[in-house]
């Protein structure tokens, strides 16, 4: 291959990068807006959240219509090797559905600050992938960051502990999840878009007996039984069309960001949509910045900035060690 050609398609590689991170970044936020939007009026986050998987599955089958997407017979054995995946999936959206609902949208990236750290460790103790001292001491400045923003919040606003709880649940299954997608795209064939619709259709399956273990049945008859909750259903509707219209971009943004990049760099991509999201959730919800919260998003975004840095650097000295060895050899 030519150095022209060489050049061509690292340009074409940092275009397909760009696209995807910006992509997730744009999508994740719409959901997270109007997800917080929708729970802080309705009282069935899990049904609310199985509405939204589902529909993303109908405009999976819409798209198959159109001959954008080809539907995937479903195997059994497909379906048993993925049960990993979909177990973490569904583990993780229902406490990341649980601990919006109970902390403010711009705190909401506090408490789920620590996907980071749980990524490096999972990646250590299942990949064998060892991080160096500076990244190490990266991860300890986010931890920092997340300390710091839980321990003013709790005292002075009165921060839900459980909602602090699920977003640390929701954190260690999200690094879990990032991980899990790489291994399960080997089951598939490495095809992006067949484990998409196999995630969402055996997560939607999974999540029925969910709402029953969450008793939102009286709820969903509360909901839909009363006409004067018009109000409330339509919020309802409208937040699932919305969101499951965007949940079924997300799902096809995330994937395709691990893919192209790599879990880490998803991991830093959310540090960057979870700023955006603090900004936003001030706009739209008049959310509180308390100086401990400002301190702790600080703290967050350095460290995740330092780690990036460092294993950016980290990458070019192997890729020069390995160019070295390679001449060497010639």
């Amino acid at each position: 291959m030519t150095s022209d050609a060489i050049k061509h398609t690292d340009h074409g590689d940092r275009k397909l990068v760009t696209f995807s991170v910006s992509f997730y970044i744009v999508t994740a936020l719409v959901m997270v807006l109007v997800n917080k939007w929708v729970l802080n009026i309705v009282s069935v986050p899990i049904t609310f959240l199985w509405a939204q998987i589902a529909l993303a599955v109908v405009f999976f089958h819409l798209s198959s219509v159109f001959n954008l997407f080809v539907i995937p017979k479903l195997n059994l054995r497909t379906c048993i090797s993925l049960t990993p995946l979909i177990t973490i999936n569904v583990v993780g959206l229902t406490f990341n559905t649980l601990c919006l609902q109970y902390l403010d949208a711009s705190f909401y990236q506090v408490a789920r600050s620590l996907v980071l750290p749980f990524t490096v460790a999972l990646s250590w103790l299942f990949l064998k992938k060892k991080s160096s001292t500076m990244a190490s001491l990266a991860c300890g400045i986010i931890c920092g960051g997340f300390m710091v923003g839980v321990r003013g919040e709790v005292t002075s606003l009165d921060v839900s502990y459980t909602g602090v709880i699920f977003g640390v649940i929701s954190s260690i299954t999200t690094a879990a999840h990032a991980i899990i997608i790489k291994k399960s795209l080997e089951v598939v064939n490495n095809n992006t878009m067949e484990l998409v619709y196999y995630n969402n259709f055996l997560s939607a399956l999974t999540l029925i007996p969910v709402i029953f273990l969450n008793s939102e049945i009286q709820g969903l008859f509360s909901l839909f039984g009363s006409q004067e909750n018009h109000l409330l259903v339509y919020t309802f509707v409208i937040g699932v069309l919305v969101t499951g219209f965007f949940g079924f971009l997300i799902n096809i943004a995330g994937f395709l960001q691990i893919k192209v990049t790599s879990p880490v760099s998803h991991m830093i991509s959310s540090a960057v949509r979870g700023v955006l999201q603090t900004i936003l959730a001030v706009y739209f919800f008049g959310d509180d910045l308390t100086g401990s919260r400002v301190f702790g998003i600080a703290l967050i975004l350095i460290g995740s900035t330092f780690y990036t840095y460092i294993k950016d650097s980290e990458f070019r000295r192997d890729e020069i060690i390995k160019s070295k060895d390679a001449g060497e050899k010639v």
